[in-house]
């Protein structure tokens, strides 16, 4: 028995390492935002998030199946939520009348399987009855092969002969064992049968014809002959008692698949839910194949700051299909460390089968997405910050595929303008002849501005609006680098008034 809630013909591996650069791309997207608030403090969630999340899908197909289960779960909340908790009792009933794996004995292996079976039967008949009452309001393709499923293997047959079986395995009239003789008149070939007279009406048993028995009594105080009777019991029941507690093992695994599969999905509505409350709009992505350069969208925002915010935060409108880099420039603190989180995060999301913070997007599919962010000075570090800057480089390169995504956050400025910038474009350049896509926010303007004199097709710029009179909008529009990123703006808005206001006599004003 499966879930297929993840994929059409495996399970979802919860075990499955994450991808090298996991600890860069969470730090950098600031993803952890992302998993607290699927998860809404349940550890199993956050877990179950991190890996479906950071584990992205490059099979369109697969992409689609599940954003398809996940319309199913957005119309079906309350029923999906019961769904789920059907799995977390299953775990606790385990938890607290369980204890078959801490014992060796056959009988008590037995009785505990028993015990188990009977538990999870219960909760079966939950899910089957979810199936038979609500399976028509479900429209994917992977919920109508789980009830599908469900209706076949559960079907009211099958449960009947589990609570017969289970009620024969009680023992209330005693048990039948059959032996041979062997060796030295020791016992072999131990076999289970069924009470005599079982399959007989109540007439016969009582008028019918007796088999002759012979029976002996154990004195009271007969240890020795009590441990002998446990011993060719537990002997008798040695096969039975590892068929029902591989029958509960394996019920307990679907039940285990299921609760780890629907939680993906649980996580999802927590976090559809949250942005309902603040406004924030989703939509399920298009996504197409990787050779393609798509990129297209309207009002797409970074989840993660309009999370950690608890408000509605600035989206952007960008249209760069058939573009394999773009560049973003502008102003300080316009919005394009934002906007770049805002490309990465939704990426991942794509790629996992969610829908994404925007009101609409397209993309294609990347088989890798790499980061390569500015980090503040380490003290640590046995080398200068360019040489750890480069360090990464080399390390991302290192696995790098064709159709790979890498976004660059103000890379290769550890040094001055001139160097800066011809790092930057000779690793830009030899990346763009290998396809990989790029997404730079820079304020190297050489770096920037050379691409733009090459007037390529496959290039694209945006720039972080500022109002003429110093206000950031937040927004990107497409515009050209320009050669100052204003920094007197930020000077003003942090010691107020003016450059020369504020700067010692004799101190000549930066250049912005």
């Amino acid at each position: 028995m499966r879930a297929f809630l993840m994929y059409r013909n495996r399970d979802f591996d919860l075990q499955e390492q994450l991808p090298s650069n996991a600890k860069e791309l969470t730090q950098d997207l600031e993803l952890n935002t992302l998993f607290n608030t699927m998860a809404a403090g349940d550890n199993f969630l956050f877990q179950v998030a991190q890996k479906a999340v950071l584990l992205s899908l490059s099979d369109l197909d697969t992409i689609v199946y599940r954003q398809d289960i996940l319309k199913d779960c957005l119309k079906n909340r309350p029923l999906v939520r019961e769904m789920y908790q059907i799995p977390i009792e299953a775990m606790e009933k385990k938890r607290r009348h369980w204890m078959g794996i801490f014992t060796r004995y056959p009988a008590g292996i037995l009785g505990n399987a028993r015990e188990m079976l009977e538990l999870f039967v219960e909760l079966l008949r939950k899910l089957r009855s979810i199936a038979d009452e609500h399976s028509d309001k479900f429209e994917s393709e992977g919920f109508a092969t789980l009830f599908a499923m469900i209706k076949k293997e559960l079907d009211d047959e099958y449960l009947s002969v589990v609570d017969s079986h289970l009620k024969e395995l009680k023992f209330r009239d005693g048990i039948l064992i059959s032996a041979e003789l062997g060796i030295g008149n020791e016992g072999t070939d131990y076999v289970l049968r069924k009470p005599q007279g079982k399959n007989r009406g109540w007439v016969g048993r009582i008028f019918g014809p007796r088999r002759p028995v012979y029976t002996f009594r154990i004195a009271d105080q007969d240890e020795s002959g009590f441990r002998a009777v446990a011993e060719l019991r537990d002997r008798g029941v040695n096969v039975a008692a590892n068929a029902l507690a591989q029958s509960a093992e394996h019920i307990d695994g679907f039940f285990a698949m299921l609760r780890t599969e629907l939680a993906f999905y649980i996580g999802c509505l927590n976090l559809s839910e949250q942005l309902a409350e603040m406004g924030e709009p989703i939509a399920f992505p298009v996504a197409v194949a990787p050779s393609e350069r798509k990129h297209s969208f309207e009002e797409l925002y970074d989840v993660c700051l309009a999370l950690a915010m608890k408000r509605k935060v600035v989206g952007n409108d960008v249209s760069a299909d058939g573009k394999d880099l773009v560049m973003i420039t502008g102003a300080n603190q316009g919005g394009k460390s934002t906007f770049l989180r805002s490309i990465g995060v939704s990426q991942l999301m794509m790629q996992c089968g969610m829908f994404v913070p925007a009101g609409s997007f397209r993309a294609n599919v990347c088989d890798r997405l790499f980061t390569h962010y500015k980090r503040e000075e380490d003290a640590t570090m046995k080398s200068g910050k360019l040489d750890e800057e480069l360090g990464r480089m080399s390390a991302i390169v290192d696995e790098l595929k064709p159709n790979s995504l890498v976004l660059f956050n103000e890379s290769f400025a550890a040094t001055n303008e001139r160097e800066g910038s011809e790092i930057a474009r000779q690793i830009t350049r030899a990346l763009l002849e290998k396809r990989i896509k790029i997404f730079f926010v820079t304020h190297l303007y050489d770096f920037a501005h050379s691409f733009r004199n090459k007037k390529m097709q496959n290039v694209f710029f945006l720039r972080a609006e500022r109002q003429a009179d110093g206000r950031r909008t937040f927004k990107l529009i497409e515009g050209e680098p320009l050669e100052t990123s204003f920094g007197q703006d930020l000077y003003d808005r942090i010691f107020g008034g003016t450059e020369e206001e504020n700067c010692p006599s004799g101190f000549q004003k930066a250049h912005p």
